[in-house]
């Protein structure tokens, strides 16, 4: 005898799988971003104007090269939160070096040393988390406030002015801002997808003592990503440090919850093994734009910080349930 289901458990049922493949969607972050600014337009004069979006791509570029590196960290299990101090570290020492003479030698040694020093923050970074095995979150923690306090000490709290405009031009040119984030997201992406090292990562994320075990190796596979993780920073720093005209010792310092956030909100796992240069790109595009309206709608910045962090909130409930639904389909 066939016991038949309930009429009203058969019409769920396709509503579940529905929801549960919205909920899986790659591109979910970007619909909600079109529907964003389609709700929010007809309020907000000015959101799709193109002095508007071109303010919308100077602010995001920067934020989006330094979420690329974040990305790496996340999907390895780790968290980077020294970024922003990177940002304020390398903008001072990269103005320091170039600020006195105007001529394209000193901007391309300056350029050079931020981005040297980016990469090696990072790889400090990364060599205490590996070496010594400590958790990332303190090692990272410790390093934003060290590193922080050392750009205000060694700049005693002053800005650095009078920057070349051979320097400037990274930062006022929005083609020379995208080429670089461009080749960069594109470079990355093709690291994740069709090397040795990208299927390393993910398999470090996912399970680290499987990998090791498989003969991954897992303290250079993580080290590396801290230090891409440092010179994505300071790379961000040089486009902000042109686009403000100085060096500043707390460049950065407000965005450290969008960095995080954006990279979550796009889909990159809090609990490692899973994230794409893409869904990072979705995520900084609907915090960016959200931040913006939210501005063009005279909003406090209390408000704003209230809405971004529910998002953010929203967006770690999300992953979980993706990490819920992931083990028990494997």
């Amino acid at each position: 005898m066939t016991i038949r289901k309930p009429v009203a458990a058969q019409r769920a049922r396709p509503f579940t799988q529905w929801l549960v493949g919205l909920i899986s969607s790659e591109y979910l972050v970007f619909g909600l971003t079109l529907l964003l600014v389609a709700l929010l337009a007809p309020f907000t004069p000015g959101l799709v104007s193109i002095a508007n979006l071109l303010n919308i791509a100077g602010y995001l570029l920067p934020l989006f090269i330094v979420a690329i590196g974040v990305t790496l960290v996340m999907i390895t299990g780790g968290i980077d939160l020294s970024v922003t101090s990177v940002i304020a570290l390398t903008s001072v020492v990269g103005a320091k070096l170039i600020s006195a003479d105007g001529s394209a030698t000193p901007t391309v040694v300056g350029l050079v040393a931020m981005l040297a020093l980016g990469a090696g923050l990072g790889a400090v970074n990364g060599g205490i988390i590996t070496c010594l095995r400590l958790p990332a979150f303190i090692v990272t923690l410790a390093s934003m406030m060290f590193l922080s306090g050392f750009a205000v000490w060694i700049t005693q709290s002053k800005n650095i002015y009078n920057l070349p405009a051979s320097f400037l031009a990274l930062g006022k040119q929005l083609s020379i801002a995208l080429g670089l984030t461009i080749t960069l997201a594109l470079c990355v992406q093709v690291v994740l997808q069709r090397t040795v090292y990208g299927r390393w990562l993910y398999a470090v994320g996912q399970n680290p003592t499987a990998a090791y075990i498989s003969g991954v190796p897992v303290r250079a596979v993580t080290f590396a990503a801290y230090v891409v993780s440092g010179f994505c920073a300071a790379l961000a720093s040089v486009m902000l440090s042109a686009r403000l005209e100085t060096g500043s010792p707390v460049l950065g310092r407000e965005i450290l919850l969008d960095i995080i956030g954006a990279t979550v909100v796009g889909g990159t796992s809090l609990f490692g093994g899973k994230g794409k240069i893409a869904w990072t790109f979705f995520g900084v595009l609907f915090l960016t734009v959200l931040d913006n309206a939210l501005n063009l709608l005279n909003l406090s910045q209390f408000a704003i910080t209230i809405a971004k962090g529910t998002v953010i909130l929203l967006a770690a409930v999300l992953d979980a349930t993706r990490h819920r639904l992931g083990r028990q389909n494997a």
